[in-house]
């Protein structure tokens, strides 16, 4: 017998709670309450892990938050089981535990009844020695899964993609071929060649982008011609003067020399177009003549000419289609990349073109700076040379990337040539039987074949022991699941089930075996698995289903050969049962008291739970509350007769005591009382005509009608005493005497009145 939770650490909302005065013993009859989330559920999981030793149940508990493993340590049979480090010291079989995971594995886990619950049930039903037969027979099953996921793997081994369609016997026989790997290359392009052919036929040649030079062989004379018959002197006369009329004074003056023949004089004399004195005497005016003269005209033209020149072959729409051809020739190179060898192929064109627009613009700057004084001599700045020979070595390297593919044009004409005559379909097959034969005939497949075979000899015998096994679980089955059927519908009529089942029975299948049934509702059968129409989902309500799991465990108790010494676990068996079966429920608890070694009933339903107390051996129970502790929970004794009492017990036990006493510490509890009590009187009194929610009054008023007549419910006399103690106690409740708290109390007149409602409720 479980005598008493030791410790309890670590694990749901137990933190830390250790043996002694919250830690009550436990007896033949052991009672829990718990609020939903305290705890109670834990306590069944614990001790359906002490039962199987399966430590997950424990430990997908650990307490949240908390760094350490659970611990606990029961005392059962005067000796601690202790779970430690993941693991039960010893494991308790004699514990059965009833909980929403009996449910969930072997009736449903949702509304349907899927094959893992069939299965689970199956085993249910055997009992003992069918489970040795069972066991075995699933022995021979799990191998078999072992064998197969062993072949599995040995197939998987071989990539799927090397075997193609041929099975593993008939690739294991492929013969081995010379040069496979220069073979698959050629085949490979071969392949993708004859899929392509019309790309193939309608790519257009390699174009190699052009891109174009700066010749300093070139700018050089043009920044550097002047002229050469203009004097020095004349010339820095004139610059001087130049200089001070400012920007386009040059320019200015140029034109106006145009003018001067416009204003010449018949005589000849030539004059000023501006002011029209006479320039013969002019000095500037010769300077002028010879600086701008038919030589300096056709200076600026060359000039202009040659920026004109150079700006157009280096206009930004050549920059365009440089970076335009530089990408065709990429994804020409990659196209091609896929018959033949192609060399790699990089090139920054954004760093091309920053070179060149960066040389382009410098000789453009010494060109515009040239031609607005034609008669200096301008050199490229060292920035400028620097950056024509950086865009020299662009267009050097730019040339040796491209000439290795320009080189591949003849491969490409007879790849163009071997494409027009290929077939798609001839050259797939010839790729994916070179691809086998390299697959086949490379380590470590070789072995793997051999080892596939022989796993699938070792199958075979294991599929034969199966077999024999099989048969003498089928004989057994044949015996003990009408029993079992039996006491299912023995439980569910004892349940006042609306239904029973039908046509338990077992059914081979390839995980071993499986127990299948219908459920049989107003003499029509309902299959528990149905894809349309009635079906166990759809005909059972919560509390069926509940009931039905219940059935199953009760019958699954008589399958038990060692119950006499069993400790049997329920946990909240009231779950979604239908409130007429909890006393079906409590009766066969008290049942199964005498059959057993100790039942423990968990609940977070108080009156259920007071239920099953009220019929217990005084000496053989004792009740539990898993209850608040801090952050956590503990357990402590549970005063069970204090929630069994009604709230008319109360009211009456108050004002009994008060009459008794006369306390004035308990006048007001008691005057509050004598109209609860009379209500509560007349509920039980007169059925019929004082039903829930009817107020004292209008009973009143109806028993005043029919005073004296055949239907008279109070005479005269009782119905002058009930408006007393009505009109008296009314005096003390909110909804007939909004100053109810503070209305003044005569102990002496509250005795009386109390002695005579004590009176009153004993007619």
């Amino acid at each position: 017998m479980l005598e008493r939770f030791q410790l309890l650490k670590n694990i749901g909302q137990f933190d830390n709670a250790a043996a002694g005065a919250h830690f009550p013993s436990l007896t033949r009859l052991s009672l829990v309450y718990g609020e939903n989330g305290r705890g109670k559920t834990t306590l069944a999981a614990i001790l359906k892990s002490a039962s199987t030793g399966d430590a997950a149940r424990v430990m997908e508990r650990q307490r949240l938050a908390s760094p350490n493993q659970p611990e606990v340590v029961l005392t059962v049979g005067g000796a601690n089981r202790t779970f430690q480090n993941g693991a039960w010291n010893v494991v308790s079989p004699e514990v059965v535990v009833f909980d929403d995971a009996f449910v969930a594995a072997n009736v449903y886990s949702g509304i349907a009844v899927e094959a893992g619950h069939r299965q689970n049930l199956h085993e249910l039903i055997l009992g003992a020695q069918g489970v040795s037969l069972n066991a075995t027979l699933r022995g021979h099953v799990a191998r078999i899964e072992e064998h197969n996921k062993t072949i599995r793997q040995r197939e998987n081994a071989i990539p799927a993609a090397t075997r193609g369609t041929l099975t593993i016997d008939n690739f294991c026989a492929l013969p081995n071929e010379d040069d496979i790997d220069a073979k698959i290359t050629n085949a490979e392009r071969a392949l993708a060649a004859a899929r392509n052919a019309q790309a193939i036929q309608a790519r257009a040649p390699f174009i190699a982008p052009n891109l174009p030079a700066i010749d300093i062989g070139q700018i050089n004379p043009v920044l550097g011609q002047t002229l050469a018959d203009v004097q020095a002197d004349a010339m820095a006369r004139v610059r001087q003067h130049l200089a001070r009329l400012g920007k386009e004074g040059e320019e200015w003056i140029g034109k106006g020399m145009g003018y001067i023949p416009a204003v010449q004089q018949p005589d000849g004399t030539e004059l000023c177009p501006f002011c029209e004195q006479d320039l013969a005497a002019s000095p500037i005016l010769q300077h002028y003549q010879a600086y701008f003269s038919e030589a300096y005209d056709a200076l600026k033209t060359n000039i202009t000419d040659s920026g004109k020149s150079f700006s157009d072959a280096h206009h930004r729409d050549i920059q365009s289609a440089f970076e335009r051809a530089v990408r065709e020739l990429s994804e020409n190179r990659t196209f091609w990349g896929a018959y033949i060898e192609m060399p790699e192929f990089t090139l920054d064109t954004a760093a091309m073109v920053r070179s060149w627009n960066a040389a382009r613009d410098l000789v453009l700057r010494a060109l515009r700076a040239k031609f607005s004084a034609p008669l200096d001599v301008i050199q490229l700045s060292d920035e400028a040379l620097a950056a024509v020979a950086d865009y020299d070595r662009q267009r050097r390297a730019m040339n040796e990337a491209v000439a290795p593919i320009i080189a591949k044009s003849a491969d490409i004409a007879l790849v163009k040539e071997q494409a027009a005559g290929a077939n798609a379909g001839t050259a797939e097959a010839n790729l994916a039987r070179l691809h086998l034969i390299k697959a086949r005939h490379s380590e470590p497949v070789n072995g793997l074949c051999q080892a596939y075979l022989d796993e699938k000899a070792a199958k075979l015998a294991t599929e034969g022991l199966r077999d024999t096994a099989r048969d003498a679980l089928d004989n057994y089955r044949q015996n003990i699941f009408p029993i079992y059927q039996q006491a299912i519908n023995d439980y569910l009529q004892r349940f006042g089930a609306g239904f029973r089942v039908d046509a338990v029975n077992s059914v081979n299948n390839r995980g071993g075996s499986s127990c299948t049934y219908n459920v049989v509702i107003n003499q029509v059968a309902v299959p528990v698995t149905a894809n349309e129409g009635a079906s166990f989902r759809n005909t059972l309500s919560a509390g069926d289903r509940n009931t039905l799991a219940l059935a199953f465990f009760f019958a699954s108790l008589e399958q038990n050969a060692q119950l006499a010494n069993a400790i049997v676990v329920i946990d909240d068996p009231m779950t979604s049962l239908d409130e007429h079966r909890s006393v079906a429920t409590v009766q066969q608890i008290r049942l199964l008291l005498a059959r057993v070694r100790q039942v423990i009933v968990l609940s977070h339903f108080k009156p259920y739970l007071c239920e099953v107390w009220k019929g217990a051996n005084a000496n053989e129970r004792s009740a539990f509350l898993v209850r608040r502790d801090g952050q956590g929970s503990s357990i402590a004794e549970w005063d069970v007769r204090q929630d069994c009492i009604t709230e008319h017990d109360k009211n009456h036990a108050v004002v009994a005591e008060f009459i008794r006493t006369g306390d004035p510490a308990l006048e007001r509890q008691a005057a509050t009382a004598l109209r609860p009590m009379l209500e509560a009187y007349l509920r039980v009194a007169y059925p019929e005509d004082f039903p829930p929610s009817t107020l004292i009054g209008p009973f009143i008023n109806k028993c005043t009608r029919r005073a004296g007549t055949v239907t008279e419910t109070l005479d005269q006399a009782n119905i002058a005493e009930l408006r007393e103690l009505k009109d008296y106690g009314n005096n003390f409740h909110h909804d007939t005497n909004p100053a109810w708290q503070t209305q003044q109390i005569n102990n002496q007149e509250l005795t009386n009145f109390c002695q005579r409602v004590i009176r009153f409720t004993r007619r």
